[in-house]
């Protein structure tokens, strides 16, 4: 009884204490004298499942705009008495402006009723929610979608169901949302020519549901929701984990299990194969779902899947139908990590590289192009924004351009050449401008237990196992599993900005093996700075419809899954790539067996040779801008 009323005690204070929290905030006091705060509005979906949403909205009489932030992750202000007041920052930023701001989880998310599947719900959820926000009373029918990564991923596909509400969307750093579009077909960033992109593994432990997950009991009152809210948010507290050591760990299906981390879609997902009908099955947008709506879109140099996102960008003008949609896409290219486009600064960083001066107003560019199409100012967004906004780095300045690649894009070959030993920096690999006149192949051998590691590059969410950007290849270069081609220094200087294409001859004594390709810039002082990096997974490179294995010895043309960037090479500087068998764990290891590799606990060298003659002319492929 003593410890059942202590128990009663400490809770009424606790409660107290988070009651006064919220209401004492000062962006929490700013947004109530200015706005109309309803939360835990449940939105039901044509399933009956309702969506857990909170609503803010101008005071007084009128109808407004509504933009709209859909998201798995948890936007509960409350817990253990400290806020998260980002949505409150947003909100109060979007109701000044005269704007209804509404915030979502996605169906089986905290509040949320349903099972959760990353990109796996309906995509009439979010034809649903329009229809319901466009017809309230508030609403002048025009709705807008915002966000980055998780926040942004399933707007393409809910765009293409062409809602009549649906007015505009802004998207960043998108490309988990991009199942295939054009040369690209990474299901979502799962996959990078063909290899699993480990990213996911250790997003999923802290982000999927488990099996046993907790719910609430479903029809709960919107009253008894925001009562509750003060002391749950149904949010997992997951360990911590050390992804450098737990990526290792093999079979890789069993990488989550491993850390006693939740049950939950991972260990479905990666049973899928790219070509898997279930991926066409989600929430992902392919390029046969046809997007009407104005887009404005946000890439990074230094993310996931800019080659991707590009190609979107890209694809949407050249199929639209109606020309004013494709008069009304937008795109900008920052230097910058994976969502961190406001993190910019007078010295940007990205790893160890510093890109100079890398801002932009972003708030302005967003509320112009939701004032121009959601409210129908006439303001003059698109005479002072360029069709395509990119940052070229090395110049270290801001270009435009009216579409991406450039219109006077020169592609310039390089030819990989060597006498044969152009393993490490210290051997004797070239990038030249004609092909070798004989065919002196170098071979390294690629062990998947001693796999190359990642250092830096365009990553996302890997814990302490990678951090993302440019860093000195220089001491890695050493190894002689990894075949290196520099060209001769640079007498004028280069600007390379588009996609980089590469054609590699490759043979192997394995039935199956990866090859993975850096761009590199090498500064006079030798420290050589990763651009961008891709992979191949060689039974795979027929297409990703069917699985082709090697015969030993055989010769394969391979055409790389493209790279992409904006760099200018200043004078003295040297063009450089590196080729090897492993990445690891930017991507996951190939195991070389021919076999499933997901549920494989061993695996075997892999010894393979890169070839380069005029039978075989290996080349590098750069989108050369004319200076």
């Amino acid at each position: 009884m003593f410890r059942s009323t202590i128990l009663a005690v400490f809770l009424s204070l606790t409660i107290l204490r988070t009651a006064s929290a919220q209401d004492t905030l000062p962006i929490y006091r700013a947004l109530a004298e200015v706005a109309v705060i309803d939360q835990k509005v449940m939105i039901p979906m044509r399933d009956g499942v309702r969506l857990a949403t909170d609503i803010y909205r101008p005071k007084g009489p009128g109808k407004f705009p509504v933009i709209l932030s859909r998201t798995p992750y948890n936007f509960n202000s409350w817990g253990d008495g400290k806020m998260t007041p980002r949505n409150f920052e947003q909100a109060l930023d979007a109701v000044k402006r005269g704007y209804v701001f509404v915030v979502q989880n996605e169906r089986g998310r905290f509040f949320s009723e349903g099972d959760w599947d990353i990109l796996g719900t309906p995509l009439t959820d979010g034809y649903d929610a329009f229809t319901w926000l466009a017809s309230q009373s508030w609403s002048n029918g025009k709705i807008g979608l915002i966000g980055c990564s998780s926040t942004a991923e399933w707007q393409m596909a809910v765009a293409a169901q062409q809602h009549p509400a649906l007015a505009a969307i802004v998207a960043q750093g998108f490309g988990a949302g991009v199942g295939k579009v054009g040369r690209f077909q990474e299901q979502g960033n799962w996959y990078r020519g063909g290899a699993q992109q480990m990213l996911f593994t250790s997003w999923l432990y802290g982000t999927q549901n488990d099996k046993y997950k907790p719910q609430l009991p479903k029809g709960m009152s919107q009253q008894d929701l925001i009562r509750i809210q003060r002391f749950y948010d149904m949010g997992t507290e997951m360990p911590a984990v050390d992804w450098s050591r737990a990526f290792r760990h093999l079979p890789v299906k069993d990488i989550i299990r491993n850390v006693d981390g939740q049950e939950g879609v991972y260990e479905q997902m990666i049973l899928r194969k790219p070509n898997d009908p279930a991926w066409f099955n989600g929430g992902l947008w392919h390029e046969t779902m046809p997007i009407n709506v104005p887009g404005y879109w946000f890439v990074s140099w230094y993310d996931v899947s800019s080659g991707p996102n590009i190609e979107l960008f890209n694809h949407v003008r050249n199929s639209a139908k109606d020309r004013s949609v494709a008069d009304n896409q937008y795109l900008v290219i920052a230097p910058v990590l994976h969502c961190s486009y406001k993190r910019a600064t007078e010295n940007t960083m990205v790893g160890q590289l510093s890109v100079g001066d890398a801002r932009l107003d972003y708030d302005a560019l967003t509320w112009g192009w939701f004032d121009l199409h959601l409210k129908g100012e006439t303001n003059d967004f698109k005479k002072q924004n360029p069709r395509v906004r990119y940052y070229t780095m090395g110049s270290n300045k801001w270009q435009s351009a009216d579409s991406f690649p450039l219109p006077n894009t020169r592609i310039t070959p390089f030819y990989l050449s060597s006498e044969g030993k152009a393993n490490s920096r210290n051997g004797d690999g070239t990038l030249a401008a004609r092909t070798p006149a004989t065919d002196k192949p170098d071979q390294f051998t690629y062990d998947p237990m001693n796999p190359v590691p990642s250092l830096g590059g365009n990553v996302c969410c890997t814990g302490n196992a990678i951090q993302g950007g440019a860093f000195d290849q220089s001491q890695l270069e050493l190894r002689d599993d990894i075949l290196v081609y520099t060209s001769e220094p640079l007498k004028d200087g280069l600007e390379i900005t588009g996609f980089i294409e590469a054609t590699l001859f490759v043979s192997s004594d394995a039935p199956d093996t990866d090859v993975t390709l850096k761009l590199i810039d090498v500064h006079p002082d030798g420290k050589a700075y990763n651009l961008d990096e891709t992979i191949q997974r060689l039974r795979y490179r027929e297409g990703y419809d069917k699985e082709v294995m090697m015969e030993a010895g055989k010769i394969y043309e391979v055409k790389m899954s493209p790279m992409v960037t904006s760099n200018f090479f200043k004078p003295g500087h040297r063009i450089r790539i590196e080729i090897s068998g492993s990445n690891f764990p930017r991507f996951d290891r190939n195991l070389n067996t021919g076999g499933n590799n997901f549920d494989e606990s061993k695996g075997q060298p892999a010894r393979t040779r890169i070839h380069h003659s005029k039978n075989h002319p290996s080349v590098l492929k750069l989108p050369v801008i004319p200076r």
